[in-house]
């Protein structure tokens, strides 16, 4: 163990509902204090990505046939590792361990026999890095009864709130959550996922303009909102959902959006309309479930799309900024949470938030993967 003062570090692994690259987070935390050291992102092989896509269509009775695919996960996210090691320059031996979220690939947390599936072998990563693993994050939370997702309202918690200030932080990845964080101590975290972030928008960008995203929000910001289209997607039964509640491309995706008759629309009016769809299904469950919230702080790769930031204020009261105004750039909030429930891991502390995931406790998230001694 890291004498008193000295860093104790710990690697963060995420690729999300995008899959447009992984990121790797570096934290410190000794203490238990969280702070970003270095991180970095690279793009995934056009091949890899590809397979990621072609899974995601496999029957729950096929999901076997992915090993190959699992080491090929793994030995990507063991790249983006030493690239983030060595523009730190920090040795593999000064990492106590890696936190690694994996590539999801199937999210079933309510199903008869419930359960949420990660790709990036983790004895993979260990031996190509030589650094322990803790991976399969949602595993122990789904066995308590929870819907083992969000995880991030935890960190959120440890990192964003404030005793004199009622906070909401919007994660807006592939799929969008919130996390509702009271000033009053005596009430407790409250999150989940609102629907649809990026995701919808990202497919249809790719669809028309053959890009893999919507760039600053420029081709929504070109159409004008379709208020049926609008309607009719708000209607959707989720969206009234009692929390807890999670959710993910598998349930909003292009098939989900055809299904809302949308043939007849210029395809701008369709993104405007998606941009809306994730702007007001967020401000409503704040309106619902965080009314007295003050501020508003935007993370994931939603904060860097200016039309959703705008459309955000324009809807609220609350004032709307990024987490960089907390100290902590919105690019990296998520893989800084997997090197943090890896600490938490390490420590024998829970990670989860039963409050947010509906589990029956708290318990201690991730398995355990270490580095192979050497044969002798």
């Amino acid at each position: 163990m890291p004498r008193q003062g000295e860093p104790q570090l710990f690697l963060g692994l995420i690729s999300g509902t995008s899959v447009d690259s992984i990121d790797a987070a570096l934290v410190d935390l000794a203490g238990g204090q969280a702070r970003l050291v270095h991180a970095v992102n690279m793009p995934w092989p056009d091949a890899v990505r590809d397979r990621i896509f072609f899974s995601r269509i496999l029957a729950d009775t096929q999901l076997h046939s992915l090993n190959d695919l699992d080491i090929e996960v793994a030995e990507c996210f063991a790249e983006v590792t030493r690239k983030c090691l060595k523009e730190a320059d920090v040795s593999a031996e000064s990492v106590t361990a890696i936190g690694s979220h994996g590539q999801t690939i199937r999210h079933r947390p309510d199903g008869d026999a419930p359960f949420s599936l990660q790709l990036g072998n983790a004895e993979r990563i260990a031996e190509l890095t030589g650094i322990d693993v803790i991976s399969d994050f949602r595993k122990a939370d789904i066995q308590a009864g929870g819907e083992g997702a969000p995880l991030v309202p935890a960190f959120h918690e440890a990192v964003f709130r404030d005793p004199a200030i009622d906070r909401v932080i919007i994660n807006i990845g592939g799929i969008s959550n919130i996390t509702v964080l009271p000033s009053d101590s005596s009430h407790d975290v409250l999150g989940f996922d609102t629907g649809p972030g990026n995701n919808l928008m990202d497919a249809w960008c790719q669809r028309h303009r053959d890009l893999p995203y919507d760039d600053q929000g420029r081709f929504a910001a070109s159409g004008k909102t379709d208020v049926k289209l609008l309607a009719r997607c708000l209607m959707d039964d989720y969206f009234d959902i009692a929390p807890p509640k999670s959710t993910g491309f598998e349930y909003f995706n292009l098939q989900w959006l055809q299904g809302h008759m949308i043939e007849e629309l210029l395809p701008e009016d369709v993104q405007s309309t998606l941009c809306d769809l994730t702007v007001t299904a967020n401000i409503r469950d704040i309106n619902r479930y965080a009314a007295d919230t003050s501020e508003i702080y935007v993370c994931g790769g939603g904060a860097q799309n200016d039309e959703i930031l705008r459309r955000l204020q324009d809807k609220t009261m609350a004032k709307v900024s990024t987490t960089e105004a907390l100290g902590v750039h919105p690019d990296w909030v998520e893989a800084m949470t997997f090197a943090w429930l890896a600490y938490r891991h390490v420590n024998e502390l829970p990670g989860n938030l039963p409050s947010v995931t509906g589990a029956d406790k708290p318990v201690v998230l991730g398995s355990f993967s270490p580095v192979s001694e050497p044969a002798t």
